[in-house]
């Protein structure tokens, strides 16, 4: 069994609240290929967790990138080149005076890819409307294919990676 594959609900909750209590220390990290700081907030945590404001991700994917999260700060920081680079439109909950609306944005997403300590991985950085970069996801870089469950690179959609 790898280290990347769910075991049981006991090892999942202490490696979530690991991972959640490692996530909130991090604060912003420098990247190099921006040369400026990339946030890691509430908006990059809640993605590991969720694919969509109310459909969270299986345990065991959600296992796999929270197991994953400590290589996104050593990616970013050591990150001088970008491997794709994706400009789209999205709605986005704006917080406007004193209630959230949903506007349609532009969004453009980063991605790094990275082998460390054995592990290949993905990280994505996004950005809303020119506005602050932040952490949105960390993926492995393969997905078990469920037909003859061999590992296979993982492309796609980076919003919802």
């Amino acid at each position: 069994m790898g280290k990347f594959n769910f075991k049981d609900e006991q090892d999942f909750e202490k490696v979530r609240t690991d991972a959640e209590t490692f996530y909130t220390s991090i604060g912003e990290i420098r990247c190099p290929y921006f040369g400026e700081k990339i946030s890691f907030n509430v908006e990059g945590l809640k993605h590991l967790k969720f694919k969509s404001d109310k459909v969270a991700r299986s345990h065991s994917e959600q296992y796999a990138r929270l197991k994953l999260l400590s290589l996104a700060p050593q990616i970013l920081s050591l990150s001088r080149t970008v491997q794709g680079i994706w400009h789209t439109k999205h709605f986005e909950r704006i917080r406007i005076h004193s209630h959230t609306d949903t506007i349609l944005k532009p969004v453009s997403f980063y991605e790094f890819i990275a082998v460390l300590e054995n592990t290949r991985a993905k990280v994505i950085v996004k950005q809303i409307d020119g506005g602050q970069k932040f952490f949105w996801s960390i993926i492995p870089y393969w997905k078990i294919d469920s037909i003859n469950s061999r590992r296979v690179l993982h492309s796609g959609d980076p919003e919802h990676d």
